[in-house]
């Protein structure tokens, strides 16, 4: 068996061995971690993991779909002039913004099944906690979006006799998407990267199959990083589309 890095240094003699040793042994080959690191193992594997991005890609894109619809109404809540609908909006965000994502998402996948009696699957358990935590954050970005809009709009359509909706839906909202574009998407970003608590509960997105992967081959550590730079990727790309649209949405202010 190899021998440890630096073991025949420590028995030259009592006292620091020099960094030199050390050196030699590097040099010479000994056992070091890198060498320890098998990715030719994980190659029967790769189909397996790669199919993951889907299944981690799909309930993303369902809880951002969630979240954004669900944070748009809590957002027109938050404006409303109801007190009943504001303090609504307020507990509801402060509640799913105050308290731990995997947290929600235990309490959503074993507390419903135990109060209503109804086996929830994992991935319906999954958006349910990722899309109603999102809309928390999400309805905080577009109430800042609304009121980042000059009020003059506001008050010319108001004085022009324009109902409230229509207001919103084609006057106000639409500016106010440009404002928040960058701060939706990098929403999107962090609920990709969040995304793998779900592996607590069993559901097979990119680290459940990992897990499953380094349980089988008793090495985690590959399987980990495949998947670490699979993630680093999605990021990337996600990252350099949300640049893009935010120059082209600046270039077409400009315009």
């Amino acid at each position: 068996m190899p021998e440890k890095i630096g073991g025949s240094c420590l028995r030259q003699g009592k006292g620091k061995p020099p960094i030199s040793c050390f050196l030699r042994e590097l040099i010479a080959g000994k056992e070091v971690l890198i060498m320890n690191v098998d990715f030719s193992k994980l190659e029967p594997y790769v189909p397996f993991i790669l199919t993951g991005i889907w299944t981690t890609l799909k309930f993303v894109f369902v809880s951002a779909l969630i979240g954004l619809l669900l944070g748009t109404v809590l957002a027109l809540m938050k404006i409303s002039k109801s007190r009943l609908l504001k303090a609504f909006a307020d507990g509801y965000t402060s509640i799913f913004r105050g308290t731990p994502l995997i947290l929600q998402l235990i309490i959503i996948y074993y507390g419903v099944p135990q109060l209503t009696g109804y086996d929830m699957p994992e991935f319906l358990a999954a958006i349910a906690a990722f899309g109603l935590n999102s809309a928390a954050y999400v309805s905080e970005i577009i109430r800042a979006g609304i009121m980042a809009v000059d009020k003059g709009q506001r008050e010319a359509a108001q004085a022009l006799g324009v109902p409230y909706r229509p207001m919103m839906l084609d006057i106000i909202l639409p500016q106010a998407v440009k404002n928040i574009l960058p701060a939706l998407m990098n929403e999107f970003i962090t609920l990709t990267k969040e995304s793998a608590i779900v592996s607590t509960i069993g559901y097979l997105d990119l680290m459940r199959r990992a897990q499953i992967v380094g349980a089988n081959l008793y090495r985690n550590f590959e399987a980990l990083l495949f998947v670490g730079l699979i993630y680093w990727v999605m990021v990337f790309i996600m990252t350099s589309i949300g640049r893009r649209v935010e120059r082209r949405l600046r270039q077409s202010d400009i315009g």
